[in-house]
């Protein structure tokens, strides 16, 4: 088979990576999209994963509508020039527009139902789509998704991006990082481009929780855009953290994370780091999933959040131990079902 995998976000690019190595040693061919964005290209680079480089991201609605149309245009025209057999995508918007106008099958991962408007525009094409099994399946039946193909799973997205993951402890000193205090917190802010947060650019949730415990612990942050950087390199006892960087040892070395986003947060749950979501949007059922099992907590309100981060600083921390799905198996073995299924 010939498999097209479109990646839109950076998590996308760990998500994907375990599941193209499968699909390599399985002896087929796969090819990948990215849209310039974030540090996708940087990590696709890291990962040793070759690529060609479609579209952008907008900001402003307008924005992003021109840059969509425009690279579902781009795309379409390298695509039908390809022989795919599958295609696949994370909350690509334009993957399923794509391989539903040249008929290739496709199959679409989904791990945010508040995600409104890309899940108008994206489940009503999709031929199969892959959710937790937390997920609520009216959030995708009611956007024209058939039941009957939609598959489930125990976890979430992140479990596949500890494949083959190596701790580094010697991460701190790697990255000059000088440490003054017994307690470090790492924080990650809001995605403030995301098209499901509306969210301030020039100021950070984050802001008052780091004036609060700027005191209690070393504080390090890994901020997402130029303007994020901005905000926080001006806060006395912060370190920015420059990205590219390996934040699996680094969650998994400091004493707790707190995010105001999604992907990381739910990374350092798996890796048994104690971590607050202080997320400004509506809960994601993928949190949900871990707060039900008491690897993360979760609060906007910043005297609470102040209040547990003081808890789970404390050497009283239990980890617990998850079991999940192989998502990485589950997705091959669906490419395989739904190519067989399609021809």
């Amino acid at each position: 088979m010939k498999v097209w995998i479109d990646i839109v976000n950076s998590p996308h690019v760990r998500f994907f990576n375990g599941i193209i190595k499968k699909l390599k040693n399985d002896g087929h061919e796969v090819l990948i999209t990215a849209r310039d964005f974030s540090n996708i290209h940087d990590l696709l680079d890291i990962f040793g994963l070759e690529y060609i480089s479609i579209g952008d991201h907008g900001v402003t609605l307008e924005e992003k509508l021109l840059s969509s149309t425009k690279r579902a245009y781009e795309l379409s025209k390298f695509i039908s020039k390809q022989n795919i057999d599958i295609a696949i995508s994370k909350h690509s918007i334009e993957m399923p527009r794509v391989a539903f106008g040249l008929g290739i099958p496709n199959i679409f991962i989904l791990d945010n139902e508040h995600a409104t408007a890309a899940n108008r525009l994206t489940l009503p094409l999709t031929n199969k789509l892959i959710i937790p099994e937390i997920f609520d399946v009216w959030n995708t039946i009611k956007f024209g998704m058939n039941p009957n193909n939609i598959i489930k799973y125990e976890g979430t997205c992140e479990v596949t991006h500890l494949e083959d993951f190596e701790y580094n402890e010697n991460i701190l000193e790697d990255l000059d990082i000088k440490i003054n205090k017994n307690k470090i917190i790492l924080m990650r802010p809001e995605p403030s481009l995301a098209s499901y947060l509306d969210s301030d650019c020039t100021k950070s949730v984050l802001s008052p929780i780091i004036d609060e415990l700027k005191d209690e612990a070393e504080i390090l942050v890994i901020p997402r855009f130029k303007t994020q950087a901005e905000i926080f390199k001006n806060i006395d006892n912060v370190q920015v953290i420059k990205t590219p960087v390996d934040t699996f040892s680094l969650m998994k070395r400091v004493d707790l994370v707190i995010g105001a986003g999604g992907t990381m947060n739910r990374e350092a749950a798996l890796l048994n780091t104690p971590v607050i979501s202080c997320y400004p949007g509506k809960q994601l059922s993928v949190d949900t999933y871990y707060i039900n099992k008491g690897l993360m907590k979760r609060s906007t309100n910043l005297n609470e959040v102040i209040k547990i981060a003081k808890e789970l600083l404390s050497d009283n921390y239990e980890k617990i131990e998850l079991k999940t799905d192989n998502l990485i198996e589950l997705v091959v073995n669906e490419i395989y079902k739904t190519y067989s299924e399609y021809n």
